[in-house]
């Protein structure tokens, strides 16, 4: 994690102060914003790894902030909550964060998360004969660039968002089971559960779809899973 630049909301500021200085110790460069308004400019006027984002902020949520930085960014965030409510981690998701954590936390837990999601949308490097720009139809995907588009036009997706796509499409055809999207997506360790891949493919759907209740490209096999369908 050394180098890698972090963005951390929270208007608890010892929250903040304790970890601030954990991260600061694994070489991390870390920003602190107290509400909405703040973390969301900041975000505009700077390049960050990672943003850790907590739910109940003053004057814009931290729902909104997440939502308005999707128009502009594709940067991880994390979801901080204060509520075990399994409600504020599906709108987190659906607002287009890559992940949650429920406090109390433990510090361990939080740079752990935080080193899943930067080892996974790092630059790879990619095998020689592993294809660098995917086709099908309208729809366009830059895997070294790690961006989609459809007729030509760039849609902004998250990192989850991007990495299941780029896995179904990949592998045309094959059916993959949700549990197994999670594992191979999310990584084994990850907490949640396969409603995380439901709210991910209905987003996804949403932007590279024209019909998102009758999909070209993301496809359901009912009781089965997900495949990409490519003729």
């Amino acid at each position: 994690m050394t180098g890698k630049k972090v963005l951390i909301v929270d208007d608890e500021k010892l929250i903040v102060k304790g970890l601030r200085f954990s991260l600061e110790q694994e070489g991390m460069k870390v920003d602190c914003a107290y509400d909405g308004e703040e973390a969301l400019e900041k975000a505009r006027e700077n390049h960050y790894d990672i943003i850790l984002l907590y739910i109940m902020l003053p004057k814009l949520t931290g729902f909104e902030v997440c939502q308005q930085i999707r128009e502009f960014s594709d940067v991880p965030v994390i979801m901080l909550t204060a509520k075990g409510d399994d409600m504020d981690k599906i709108l987190g998701l659906e607002y287009g964060a890559d992940d949650y954590i429920t406090k109390p936390f433990n510090i361990l837990e939080v740079k752990a998360r935080i080193k899943a999601i930067l080892r996974r949308v790092d630059p790879r490097k990619a095998d020689a004969e592993a294809p660098k720009v995917i086709e099908s139809g309208d729809l366009k995907l830059d895997c070294e660039g790690r961006r989609a588009y459809i007729q030509d036009k760039e849609i902004g997706l998250t990192a989850k968002e991007f990495e299941v796509l780029e896995l179904l499409m990949l592998n045309p055809n094959k059916v993959y089971g949700r549990e197994s999207l999670l594992k191979l997506v999310w990584g084994t360790d990850y907490p949640g559960d396969v409603r995380t891949v439901d709210v991910h493919i209905r987003r996804l759907r949403e932007k590279i779809e024209a019909n998102p209740s009758e999909p070209k490209y993301v496809h359901t096999k009912w009781g089965v899973g997900y495949y990409f369908f490519n003729a």
